[in-house]
């Protein structure tokens, strides 16, 4: 077995850096998105959705370096143009959204969709026994249930 320099099985050390990037264009529009709804949401829940989405989008931008630099750690290059992005992410495009309720269900379809990802890098990480993977990957999930969980409750 050939190993990587952590120690990693390198074949199941290439097949985690090409869904990480997979994870990393997903964010980058998940990311563009909440920064577009930060600027655009409008009506009596601007004020709380300002807020909102200025924190999910500050947050989005840490995970996407978190995601870039555990792709390099596994020595992969990470996806870094728009066009990359576009060609893998599932996340759903929002645009031109001001509606408060169209914009949370955007927040809460682009967080199920970063679920699904996140959930196979976790089993992909345990197979590999690549624990600074599955540790970020856990990290993630469980912040990104509690905040789905929180979108859901606001739709009612």
């Amino acid at each position: 077995m050939l190993t990587t320099i952590l120690g990693l099985d390198k074949e199941k050390t290439v097949n985690l850096v090409s869904e990480l990037n997979i994870l990393l264009a997903n964010f980058q529009v998940y990311y563009q998105n909440v920064r577009g709804l930060h600027w655009n949401i409008k009506g009596k829940n601007f004020f709380e959705l300002h807020v909102k989405f200025e924190e999910f989008y500050t947050d989005a931008q840490e995970k996407v370096d978190l995601i870039a630099e555990r792709i390099l750690t596994l020595q992969g290059t990470p996806l870094h143009t728009f066009e990359d992005y576009t060609k893998v992410s599932k996340v759903p495009v929002g645009k031109n959204i001001s509606n408060d309720v169209e914009a949370v269900k955007l927040v809460v379809n682009s967080l199920s969709e970063l679920l699904k990802i996140e959930r196979t890098i976790l089993e992909l990480s345990g197979e590999a026994e690549d624990e600074g993977t599955n540790s970020m990957m856990s990290d993630f999930i469980s912040e990104q249930e509690k905040t789905l969980w929180m979108m859901n409750a606001w739709l009612g």
